[in-house]
């Protein structure tokens, strides 16, 4: 793997295709929409059916996770296991309540193909600024990945089951204790188009994630599919970790997994996110 990095911050990542990366400590700089794209394995994926490459913004940064390291561990399996993949990646500051500049302008979203949410800003009440953030997906019909704290983002503010409604469940805490999870499909995820070519999840073996922060869920909300969960010890329930939801004109494809860095190197993580990725693309 070869990096090399431009005094503007801006870093291109050869992995089986270019990756082109914006990003500050706290805030961000304005999307880079013609990044250049090199050859990569043929997949039968929708980023390879017209020999272009899918555009991908991931919006990460917050409160509470190692951001740095993550966002190359999604950006580059998902590259390795979808094809060709053009990403603009945007990491702000540490603060729960930071507010996402790209969030500011209307039109953040034109020209994706699908959002990556790998962010925690559980602090921020801007009820307008949170509706901006749902409207733009479900205004335009563009997908996204939810992953792990973007449950408990916007959780703060007066509208916060807008917020909800489009990730899918609700979430406002988690364990106390962090440890390793026992995540089991549910029968619809056994014959969920997302599990098919997981082996193990299919035929209801039990994943043993490396590490694990197991988030409680209050709702599943309507068009919400359960593909696994994992039993918790403090609320004695089975605690979904991993769904598809349809709302609005919007697929959305969410896990709570995905505090600890080595869970999501995990491979089995990282064939479910990248067979959720494909799902999220696929017209209904």
């Amino acid at each position: 793997m070869s990096f090399k990095l431009l005094r503007s911050s801006l870093f291109s990542v050869a992995f089986f295709g270019w990756i082109a990366i914006a990003c500050t400590p706290t805030s961000a700089q304005s999307p880079t929409a013609d990044s250049p794209a090199a050859d990569s394995p043929a997949t039968d994926s929708p980023a390879t059916e017209n020999g272009k490459a899918l555009k991908a913004l991931m919006i990460t940064g917050g409160c509470c996770h190692d951001y740095q390291n993550q966002k190359q561990i999604i950006s580059e399996g998902l590259s390795q296991r979808v094809g060709r993949i053009d990403w603009t990646i945007l990491q702000y500051g540490e603060g729960k309540d930071v507010q996402a500049d790209v969030y500011k302008n209307s039109d953040w979203i034109n020209g994706f193909d699908i959002v990556i949410h790998n962010e925690c800003f559980g602090a921020v009440e801007d009820t307008a600024f949170v509706q901006g953030i749902v409207d733009a997906h479900t205004k335009t019909g563009i997908p996204a990945i939810m992953i792990h704290c973007s449950l408990h983002s916007y959780r703060t503010a007066a509208n916060a089951d807008a917020w909800r409604e489009l990730v899918g469940v609700t979430s406002r805490r988690h364990e106390k204790t962090k440890h390793s999870l026992d995540v089991v499909a549910t029968d619809a995820g056994k014959s969920h188009s997302v599990f098919a070519n997981i082996a193990s999840l299919v035929t209801g073996e039990t994943w043993k994630t490396p590490n694990g922060e197991l988030y409680i869920i209050e709702n599943v909300w309507p068009g919400t599919t359960v593909l696994a969960t994992a039993h918790s010890g403090e609320t004695n329930h089975d605690e979904p970790v991993i769904w598809t939801n349809e709302t609005k004109g919007v697929r959305v494809f969410g896990t709570s997994l995905g505090h600890h860095n080595e869970t999501m190197l995990d491979e089995t993580w990282q064939q479910v996110v990248a067979a959720g990725f494909r799902w999220a693309l696929e017209k209904p």
